[in-house]
């Protein structure tokens, strides 16, 4: 009987909360086929996702030390660690890592490295003879639309609204798309923001495409084919589908006990929970929008966002009175939080959210009267070859 070669796969995401979990989701995936994978991640953040490691005899962590850059927190290793405005000294220490990353490629020689924001990781891994795999956690109909080498942009230029209000040339019709230019605003200055190096988020992710060889998206045919098709045709590369990453509900390390506490103290199915991620990060009035919106609920809830725009702290941007009004029932925190376990809680039985397809629908726990059926009941397990 013949069997199914196994391999030894590299894994080293941006160091964000939102990008090293599904990296480790399909790790884990991985595994389930008997594959190895070597995670390199910052040596402090490793903890924070040991609940998330099934399989911590084939997925073996890799510390990095994330050097001292002026400007930057001490101790800051993720985008949870840093305010919005000092992402890219992040990103400087994330590139200054290249040292260290090549080190680790020449000792292990895996076969393959998942990526995404190094954008000059394949200069280092082709040469040793290993495969780059860039590896979206952007769904692929955005990416289809944004990302692609279609969007002419130089070097040192910035996109207008006007230049991303229409899709790129041979877009498929089936857009879900009609912007208007204000809500393009904020997209057009991510896409040109500049970090290290002088390089712009839309160059450092056209760059670690192209250089790649196949690009890997968390969905699947049933979902976005056309788009991935699109992708596939735009950048010459296969295109390998994930589908349902997301680990089974058993867990390796209980829930914070004060979260475990305070939602204990709700009903069944009737906590909102609310997280955005450590990437994006709101206007004022837009935050406070939300909090209120929340509150107007008359539900308990819990909410997990960074500060706004001019706002150094949570307390300062909350409405006059707020804190008062939901004393008991309403949680608005800032640091790092187990979603995952947070989800599966039983209280909990709303999320609202931004991002991501595969986000909003993953999590079998939340009652399918809230609008989330399981993958399962959406698409199937399927990898292209």
């Amino acid at each position: 009987m013949s069997t199914q070669p196994t391999y030894h796969v590299a894994m080293f995401p941006w160091f964000a909360i939102g990008h090293i979990t599904p990296f480790l989701h399909v790790s884990n995936k991985l595994d389930e086929r008997g594959h190895r994978v070597t995670f390199l991640i910052p040596k402090n953040t490793q903890n924070k996702f040991n609940h998330l490691n099934l399989h911590p005899h084939l997925i073996q962590f890799i510390p990095l030390t994330v050097p001292k850059v002026d400007g930057l927190p001490p101790g800051a290793e993720t985008m949870s660690d840093v305010p919005i405005q000092k992402a890219s000294l992040l990103a400087v220490a994330f590139d200054i890592l290249k040292g260290q990353v090549e080190i680790a490629l020449h000792k292990l020689k895996p076969d393959a490295v998942f990526f995404d924001f190094a954008y000059w990781l394949p200069a280092l891994a082709v040469p040793l003879g290993i495969k780059c795999i860039f590896f979206s956690i952007i769904s692929a109909v955005s990416s289809a639309y944004f990302l692609v080498p279609s969007r002419k942009l130089e070097k040192g230029q910035h996109f207008t609204e006007l230049d991303l209000i229409e899709p790129p040339p041979g877009y498929p019709s089936a857009s879900p798309f009609n912007y208007l230019p204000f809500e393009l605003r904020d997209a057009k200055d991510f896409f040109s923001t500049e970090f290290h190096g002088g390089i712009s988020f839309f160059h450092r992710i056209i760059t670690s495409m192209t250089e790649s060889l196949a690009h890997c998206f968390i969905t699947c045919s049933e979902l976005e084919g056309p788009f991935c098709d699109y992708i596939e045709n735009q950048y010459n590369k296969p295109i390998l589908l994930t589908g349902p990453i997301l680990p089974d509900p058993s867990s390796n390390s209980p829930l914070e006990e004060k979260w475990a506490k305070w939602l204990g103290g709700f009903k069944e199915g009737s906590v909102v929970y609310c997280a955005f991620g450590s990437e994006c990060v709101l206007q004022k009035d837009q935050f406070q929008e939300l909090v209120l919106g929340l509150e107007h609920t008359g539900l308990p809830f819990l909410v997990r966002l960074k500060p706004p725009f001019g706002c150094e702290t949570l307390v300062e941007a909350l409405p006059e009175g707020f804190e008062e009004r939901v004393r008991g029932r309403g949680v608005v925190h800032g640091d790092w939080v187990q979603q995952q376990l947070i989800l599966k809680h039983p209280s909990v039985g709303c999320f609202v959210l931004w991002a991501w397809v595969y986000v909003g629908i993953f999590d079998e726990h939340l009652p399918n009267s809230f609008g989330t059926p399981p993958w399962g009941s959406v698409c199937k397990y399927q990898i292209r070859d």
